[in-house]
């Protein structure tokens, strides 16, 4: 029996209370693919993206990363999943190095300094290693979020809104970086209400009220 390489979803349902946010949503993004979701506010996007990293626990259904269960185990990043969630997460009382080190050392990562510098140095912050998060603009926060995904290396790539804030110059920067992620063999996904965003991926799926429709297939 071959193993369905990548992330895979099966029958997957996301609610909060009576609110329905995921509604039976299968897919599989395989190795080396980028796949856009796309869709208005609160139609379930984040949720979907969060049940995919095993980040919340979804009301049926199942995730895979490799034919291996993620949903629902923690340390998800450390099975290769890695997450860059809307409004960056980061702590604000440390510095973006600081930022990207966490996960790095929790994770067991060896040359943790290099991996670092080429990291921030791939989004243009290459001399804000230092800056507490608090003291960035809203646009290099969010590059340093991306640069905390991307020096983890992981399996899966998850975007959310990852290019909200960001100029046309940043968001092609980012762009062209997750698309290096997949070249690389990671499965990437991205939400994104960028028009521009889902016609270069390379498959597109919306949301709309938690359903999963194709616009595009992988």
């Amino acid at each position: 029996m071959s193993i369905e390489r990548g992330i895979t979803a099966t029958g997957l349902v996301v609610a909060y209370d009576d609110v329905v946010a995921v509604a039976d949503v299968s897919l599989r993004v395989p190795p080396g693919f980028v796949l856009a979701v796309s869709g208005p506010s609160g139609a379930g996007k984040s949720s979907l993206l969060w049940a995919l990293a095993g980040a919340l626990t979804p009301k049926a259904g199942t995730v895979a990363l490799d034919g291996v269960p993620v949903v629902d185990r923690p340390g998800a990043s450390q099975q290769g999943v890695v997450l860059i969630p809307q409004g960056n997460g980061l702590a604000r009382v440390l510095t973006a190095r600081e930022n990207l080190a966490l996960p790095l050392l929790a994770g067991g990562k060896q040359d943790v300094d290099r991996v670092i510098d080429e990291a921030l140095a791939a989004v243009g912050l290459e001399e804000s290693g230092d800056h507490l998060v608090e003291e960035l603009s809203g646009g290099e926060q969010q590059r340093v979020a991306v640069a905390r995904g991307l020096a983890q290396q992981g399996k899966v790539v998850l975007a959310d809104e990852s290019t909200s804030e960001l100029d046309s110059t940043n968001r092609e920067r980012v762009l062209d970086l997750l698309r290096r992620e997949a070249e690389r063999g990671a499965a990437v996904v991205i939400a994104t209400h960028d028009p521009s965003v889902a016609a270069g991926a390379d498959g597109h799926a919306t949301m709309d009220e938690g359903h999963l429709s194709w616009e595009r297939r992988l």
